[in-house]
């Protein structure tokens, strides 16, 4: 007799801005819709988790910063905080967002819970934990431990699966389930936005978001923005998970002061998003990069680096355009070529909408995880 009950499930990311909690907090509010029950475990209620949903429940892991320590440790305080939910709850599974310290807490839990608790743990690998931490020998062999004692593993890319079985010597099985973006409803017509943004009807609007780090290569995307030959009036618009003080001395250098607005830590990502007409990407590696989806599913297309899993999700010349990386001249070229053909940039803008939902909508990509718990937890 097969049961279709609800799961209980833990999620644990990190809370801050960035590709991983942005797509473990829709997950979780996703499966909640569903019918789930939901229980975020983090040191902090990731920033773009709802509040009072039903089904989903916040439960917050204290630090302390005891003198013994050099550093403060997160490790320990997590996994005991993931058995007490566990076992307070009666989870069935932990999915755990990054190996360390996540799937490495979440093994410690399970071992911490009476005998007769068969806890499952499913472990998202979304690209720092393989393509960084994953080289250095004071993290690798932890991360490989995890992976071994996951009962799921799963990459947002094939990229990113690739990479995890090349740099850490991973035998066992990785399920590629892609990111996913449901977009909430703007709070203003797009006219609104770009009117609060400081945009003018005529001008395009150029759109970054990343949580700044050196990878991103901001300073490339500024770079090419300040090698634009177009004589057509346009805008630069960067949405910063972080401080954006280190580079307004390049915005100087390169006379961008009138070009650039920045909105650091926002929230409510949608309205920004419709007011913005062509993305610009410089990653030197990603392993999806959610924001160039953000983006598709508001139909604006992007001009990106030909890096990771970028393939995967932008259709070179159809969705978008690929370029190079570590080339602002390419990037530039690709800008103006756009930004000098509305009607192409408008088509690519519909084709990139059409895309987002037809492969990695929420109708698309949150099933994929149902069947994967299900079936790690020996339910139907």
């Amino acid at each position: 007799m097969t049961s279709t009950r609800p799961l209980k499930i833990g999620i644990t990311c990190y809370p801050s801005v960035g590709g991983s909690g942005v797509l473990a907090s829709a997950l979780g509010e996703e499966l909640a819709k569903r019918g789930h029950e939901v229980h975020f475990i983090s040191y902090e209620r990731p920033f773009r988790l709802p509040a009072n949903a039903p089904r989903l429940h916040f439960h917050p892991v204290v630090i302390n910063d005891y003198d013994l320590f050099k550093y403060p440790d997160y490790t320990l305080p997590l996994s005991v905080k993931m058995a007490e939910v566990s076992q307070k709850h009666g989870l069935d599974l932990l999915h755990v967002h990054y190996a360390v310290p996540h799937a490495t807490a979440a093994i410690l839990a399970r071992s911490m819970l009476p005998s007769g608790n068969r806890l499952r743990v499913v472990t998202t690998l979304h690209g720092t934990d393989t393509t960084l931490l994953g080289r250095d020998a004071g993290y690798g062999p932890a991360i490989l431990h995890a992976l071994n004692c996951s009962d799921a593993v799963t990459a947002v890319s094939e990229f990113l699966k690739g990479e995890s079985q090349r740099l850490l010597a991973f035998t066992g099985s990785v399920d590629v389930i892609h990111n996913f973006f449901a977009p909430r409803p703007p709070q203003r017509t797009r006219e609104e936005a770009r009117h609060e943004l400081g945009v003018g009807p005529d001008e395009v609007l150029l759109f970054h978001s990343s949580n700044l780090r050196p990878l991103k290569r901001v300073d490339l995307v500024l770079e090419a923005v300040s090698l634009l030959k177009t004589t057509t009036p346009f805008k630069l618009l960067v949405l910063a998970g972080g401080s954006f003080a280190p580079f307004l001395e390049q915005v100087r250098k390169l006379g961008l002061e009138s070009r650039v607005i920045v909105r650091e830590n926002v929230n409510a990502i949608e309205d920004p998003l419709q007011a913005a007409d062509l993305g610009v990407f410089a990653s030197e590696t990603e392993s999806f990069c959610l924001s160039i989806l953000e983006a598709m599913c508001f139909g604006c297309p992007s001009v990106a680096t030909r890096v990771g899993g970028i393939p995967e999700l932008v259709e070179d010349g159809a969705t978008g355009v690929l370029v190079p990386p570590g080339d602002a001249r390419a990037l530039a070229a690709a800008l103006d070529s756009l930004i000098g053909s509305p009607s192409h940039r408008l088509t690519m803008g519909r084709l990139a909408r059409l895309r987002a939902h037809e492969r990695f909508s929420t109708e698309t990509i949150v099933p994929q995880y149902e069947a994967l718990y299900r079936r790690v937890c020996s339910i139907v």
